[in-house]
């Protein structure tokens, strides 16, 4: 059997590590923490810092000798003098050989830069994942899944560019413009003053480029979330889409929210165009003064020709490093800003998580308590669940109705602790789920809701999500007991058949029978159906409960249901309203009292008597 999970362990060890590493510089500057995760990898970095000093000390060194070498050329065509042809050829390789180790040590730089901008990459990937994974329901319920996408890619790229577009362009121009101006200025300071004057014109537009591309990227990255957002929606809704025939409305509103960033990308571009031509007028400017001034010395005799080509050659030189300033400087603007964003989500505290000292769960008899149990979702004013209290025991099946809104599916997820209770207590055998680890508490509580998800993968792998290296006498089983396995081997391809994107090659009914042995393969002490058969028919649903019943016979099993036909072989019923258990017991001793249970029944069994629910507890 093929698997998509083979080497987890590993992959779960590695994400923990570069999640710890990129823990380690919390509470210092983004670009400093960026920093600190690069230098993780020493060796890369310090061949990429250090091939870009020696290639840049050789790229100062070919206007010397290009100097050299003219003055010699021009000394053979007025003196002629006996092995001056020999020294100029020699100049000539010289100079051919620097090139040549420039050429080769940039090179290096390239390649050892973008080396380390793809490991820290990959790291901060493995961490950002293994974040998402661990974050609490509640954390999702805040924040839409097209703003993760974009920070997982956008802002993640941003980061992994700093090195090689930041860094080492720091360091490349620090050498150029740093070594470059104490050459020219000890050769003649006005020249050198002229030819350098352009640098502060440049640090200034480039102050004010960063102040905007700052400003214009966390706008841009809006822009770009909320595009992500609706493309997102469309493709997960294309059916509805299809079927309103709402493909010019949903076109109409990519398109506006696409203009808008595009809007934003012109304007981004503008401010770079602006600057940019602004920077390299200086420098020409810069470089007429210097051929001005240099010319009217070499005229005079006070410099060689060789001297002043050398200037010129070194502002040649240094012209597309000043081109490149801006880019450095939206380097730094956008993973200043990314880093922020992506650190801060790094360093989201877990809502839900391990307590110090957790233990796995030991599972004994498989009794399932709630204890007087309070619970109100982050930000709402009413509580979901009041006062809730009731025991199982392995064997026996709970059932549990109610109006919606009344906390059926809430109660369900405190169980393998999606969110943590407010007060009260929920144990298994005694032991509180809030203080034994979270990994064992998941596998002993399996939760099947109606709103099945299925991955484009086989439907072996689909069902043996949970447990991976399951048999596959282990799977078929499952599905047997779902009701699935005939429907199956029907298929061509049998178990190995690949459904497609969120199982729509399937029906709701079938998605929801493959959810089910999903969850049986498991073998949990607690099932919770949670509506799990919404979408299949009574008789499907009736052979499914039976198969349940024989193979739960030992477990704890809850079954949240609008239909009271599928509550009907509980042991006993729970009746919620407004977040408390108004009426509880068997289903004989429900209909007995005449209730609120009974009227729902009633309402039920004979709709046309038009009975509301409630009436018989008035």
């Amino acid at each position: 059997m093929t698997t998509h999970t083979a080497g987890r362990d590993h992959s779960r060890g590695d994400a923990r590590a570069h999640l710890a590493a990129a823990h380690a510089g919390k509470g210092r500057r983004p670009l400093v923490r960026i920093a600190l995760f690069s230098l993780r990898h020493p060796w890369q970095a310090s061949l990429a810092i250090g091939a870009t000093i020696v290639a840049s000390v050789l790229q100062l060194m070919i206007p010397r000798l290009l100097g050299h070498a003219i003055d010699q050329a021009q000394g053979i065509l007025s003196t002629a003098a006996e092995g001056a042809e020999q020294a100029l050829f020699w100049s000539a390789m010289t100079l051919l050989a620097v090139s040549v180790a420039r050429g080769a040590f940039t090179l290096v730089q390239n390649y050892f830069s973008e080396s380390v901008g793809h490991h820290v990459g990959y790291e901060l990937r493995l961490a950002f994942y293994d974040k998402v994974q661990k974050l609490s329901y509640s954390y999702h319920d805040k924040i839409h899944t097209g703003d993760l996408i974009t920070m997982g890619l956008l802002d993640l790229d941003g980061v992994r560019m700093f090195f090689a577009t930041g860094l080492v362009r720091m360091v490349l121009l620090s050498v150029l413009i740093g070594v470059g101006a104490t050459m020219l200025l000890t050769t003649d300071v006005m020249l050198g003053l002229l030819a350098l004057s352009f640098v502060p014109f440049v640090a200034w537009r480039s102050s004010v480029a960063q102040l905007t591309l700052r400003a214009t990227w966390i706008a841009l990255q809006e822009k770009l979330s909320g595009l992500t957002r609706v493309m997102e929606e469309n493709l997960g809704g294309i059916r509805v889409v299809r079927a309103f025939s709402a493909q010019d409305f949903e076109l109409d509103k990519f398109d506006t929210a696409s203009r808008a960033a595009l809007a934003l990308s012109h304007q981004r571009v503008d401010v770079r165009v602006r600057n940019t031509s602004a920077m390299t007028f200086s420098f020409f400017a810069a470089m007429g003064l210097v051929l001005w001034f240099g010319g009217n010395k070499v005229i005079a005799g006070d410099m060689s020709v060789g001297t002043l080509a050398s200037f010129l050659t070194f502002m040649t030189i240094l012209q597309m490093p000043v081109r490149q300033l801006g880019l450095m400087v939206n380097s730094f603007a956008r993973a200043s800003i990314c880093g922020d964003r992506l650190f801060n989500f790094l360093d989201e505290p877990l809502a839900i998580d391990d307590v110090p000292g957790a233990v796995d769960l030991k599972l004994t008899e498989g009794t399932l308590r709630f204890e007087d149990v309070h619970f109100t979702y982050p930000g709402a004013t009413h509580p979901t669940l009041a006062g809730v209290s009731f025991e199982a025991k392995a064997g026996q099946t709970i059932g549990i109705v109610g109006a919606p809104g009344s906390g059926k599916s809430t109660l369900a997820h405190l169980i393998p602790r999606f969110y943590d209770i407010d007060a009260g207590k929920i144990t298994i055998d005694g032991q509180d789920v809030s203080q034994v680890t979270l990994q064992s508490l998941r596998r002993a509580v399996a939760v099947v809701q109606q709103d099945t998800f299925l991955f484009t993968t086989t439907i072996e792998n689909n069902i043996a999500y949970g447990d991976p290296w399951s048999k596959e006498t282990k799977i078929e089983r499952a599905a047997e007991s779902a009701q699935l396995h005939n429907y199956i081997m029907g298929l061509p391809a049998g178990y190995d058949t690949v459904v497609g994107e969120r199982g729509v090659s399937l029906s709701g009914g079938q998605r929801q029978r493959l959810s089910i042995a999903r969850s049986l393969v498991l073998k949990p002490a607690v099932m919770v159906f949670d509506d799990s058969t919404a979408a299949i028919d009574a008789g499907t649903e009736h052979r499914i409960r039976s198969a349940i019943r024989r193979y739960a016979s030992d477990r704890v099993t809850l079954v949240i249901s609008h239909r009271l036909s599928s509550l009907l072989h509980a042991d006993t019923i729970l009746f919620l309203e407004d977040g408390k258990i108004v009426e509880q017991g068997s289903h004989d001793q429900l209909l007995a009292q005449g209730g609120r249970y009974r009227a729902l029944y009633d309402l039920q069994t004979r709709p046309s008597d038009n009975i509301e629910l409630g009436s018989a507890a008035q």
